[in-house]
């Protein structure tokens, strides 16, 4: 993606904000009715961020094709709650829609967050794979079992990097007593804790202002996010570790889903599947291009030999442990698609 290819991309996606303002007023007065079916889908990422764009684009063309009976409006960047509160919400009714990483759902569903074990997928061929094979239709049917609905594709939030205010992660051995913010999930708290950092749990919604007040030195996620979320203005250096590929699934609440009518349910289901898979390619596209902008913002980059990071995983009991939670079964999935880890 060229930087002036980019710039209209995220120009075009700035416009979500205000988009978004409108979303309930088009879906009374574009087609002459109040809709039918009035509905939330609500995110922790900001308005910028191809997935906030892409389920911007859906809930248009499924307002659309349903002729205004199906009003979903938008809510990015925790305007509904952080991760937990808006689970809490799609599980109560209170919310209708929500994308969540699968690490995060874990608290819930435990096997859902399979696809993060530590340095397990090489690349996206083995994630798209494993994801839209046999270990995502495993994932799904357990999250049904939670009483939540998973549509087919899950969407990207890409392969995660360790940012740092204070040093690059070059071997596990910087990672001693580092103190990381992680996600809300116990996967995350258990692979830090493996490779002997000081990994702080704290919701997406604070990351930012946990960074600049120095209550943690580093933090991970995809450059994406790195970039949208504007993690630069607060961290120096990131360390390409690709030690974990996440992503989010967009769910429904069970029993409002199992309600919709089936040619409703079809619409909805054609364009969010649909919507996500631009969303991936999306992700990819963009980061190709963000370390350059990085760079020019003043992070300083450094590649890391993952085959260490894995090894001190092994060692550690990590993978012998997670095949015991996830179960032989699940595990034998995840190994179908990435190949031998403990």
């Amino acid at each position: 993606m060229t930087q002036q290819t980019r710039r209209k991309f995220l120009t075009q996606a700035s416009k979500l904000t205000a988009g978004t303002l409108a979303t309930s007023m088009v879906g009374k007065f574009a087609y002459g009715q109040t809709a039918e079916f009035s509905m939330k889908y609500g995110s922790n990422l900001p308005a910028v961020h191809p997935l906030n764009v892409r389920a911007k684009e859906a809930a248009d063309a499924i307002r659309k094709e349903t002729n205004g009976r199906v009003d979903i409006q938008v809510f990015p960047n925790n305007q509904l709650g952080s991760d937990t509160d808006m689970l809490s919400q799609v599980r109560s009714g209170a919310m209708d829609f929500m994308t969540l990483s699968g690490l995060i759902l874990s608290t819930l569903v435990p096997v859902a967050s399979i696809n993060g074990i530590g340095f397990a997928f090489k690349d996206y061929q083995q994630v798209w794979a494993a994801m839209d094979g046999e270990l995502g239709a495993f994932v799904r049917g357990n999250i049904a079992k939670a009483g939540l609905h998973a549509f087919d594709k899950i969407w990207d939030n890409g392969f995660r990097q360790i940012t740092s205010s204070t040093k690059p992660i070059n071997t596990p051995a910087d990672l001693k007593g580092f103190k990381i913010r992680v996600p809300v999930s116990p996967l995350w708290t258990s692979m830090f804790k493996a490779l002997d950092a000081a990994p702080a749990s704290i919701n997406f919604s604070e990351v930012y202002s946990a960074l600049q007040t120095k209550i943690v030195e580093g933090q991970e996620n995809p450059l994406a996010i790195i970039q949208t979320a504007k993690l630069f203005e607060v961290q120096k250096y990131c360390s390409l570790t690709n030690h974990m590929w996440d992503g989010f699934w967009f769910l429904a609440n069970g029993k409002m889903w199992n309600r919709m009518p089936k040619d409703l349910q079809a619409i909805i289901t054609k364009h969010i599947n649909g919507a996500g898979e631009r969303e991936r390619d999306d992700v990819r596209r963009l980061n190709n291009s963000v370390e350059v902008e990085l760079k020019s913002k003043g992070m300083a980059f450094n590649q890391v030999n993952v085959d260490a990071f894995r090894a001190v995983l092994k060692k550690s009991g990590f993978y012998a442990d997670w095949k015991k939670k996830y179960g032989a079964d699940a595990w034998a999935m995840l190994e179908k698609y990435a190949g031998k880890l403990e």
